[in-house]
């Protein structure tokens, strides 16, 4: 059984978010404010929206106007509030941009292995990314969550009776991809993205042996 993450491993989703960030950071700096000093607020509001609110892309506009409140110490004008609902069109999700080699590798795997993905994030959002891929015909099941921790690969590897030493989680975040999918006993394939969000970011021990690191999505045959 193969069990593919989507943002950022199937189809391009963090760069959207950081192209929102260039242009906010830049409206935020001023004198005695840079832009690393206004990530770093960013960063923790958005760490702490997303254990209380979840993710996705009205979670990430508070994020902005709460960070606007933060940095400039006021709250927001009719225009401000304005100007951080216009990116809204940006998580429209009509489209979405498949990460190079994705199509026909799924293809391929797919004729000689179950497959499902797993996605976390706001429902609606994420089934019209899934519905947009055009790619669910290579699965068995598509399962989106509010989170991926161990609990939910715990509940996969019931619900599929998965043999945890043939099964393999395959994504681009340490966080909700590689580390939770080990601690509940399954392989792991970690395609890095350099785009991935500084929220998912972790550790993989090195010696790991039951984690394949690869440099593209297309390597996949090599393996499997």
């Amino acid at each position: 059984m193969l069990i593919f993450d989507a943002d950022d491993t199937l189809w391009e989703n963090n760069v959207i978010f950081e192209r929102i960030i260039d242009e906010f950071l830049g409206w935020m700096v001023r004198p005695g404010l840079d832009r690393a000093q206004a990530r770093a607020v960013l960063d923790g509001i958005e760490a702490a929206n997303a254990l209380t609110h979840g993710y996705g892309g009205k979670v990430f506009l508070r994020s902005l106007g709460e960070c606007l409140v933060e940095l400039r110490g006021r709250a927001a004008t009719a225009a401000e509030s304005a100007r951080i609902s216009g990116w809204a069109a940006a998580f429209d999700h009509s489209r979405v941009e498949l990460i190079t080699g994705v199509p026909e590798t799924l293809a391929e795997l797919s004729g000689r292995h179950e497959m499902l993905m797993l996605t976390k994030g706001e429902a609606d959002e994420q089934r019209r990314k899934v519905a947009a891929s055009g790619l669910t015909g290579h699965f068995r099941d598509v399962h989106i969550v509010a989170e991926k921790d161990v609990a939910t690969y715990e509940e996969l590897k019931r619900a599929y009776q998965l043999v945890p030493e043939t099964t393999w989680m395959i994504g681009n975040s340490p966080k909700s991809d590689i580390l939770p999918a080990r601690s509940a006993g399954l392989n792991a394939v970690f395609i890095p993205h350099d785009r991935t969000w500084s929220l998912e970011h972790g550790d993989i021990d090195p010696d790991d042996e039951k984690v394949l690191q690869l440099a593209s999505f297309g390597e996949l045959l090599q393996h499997f």
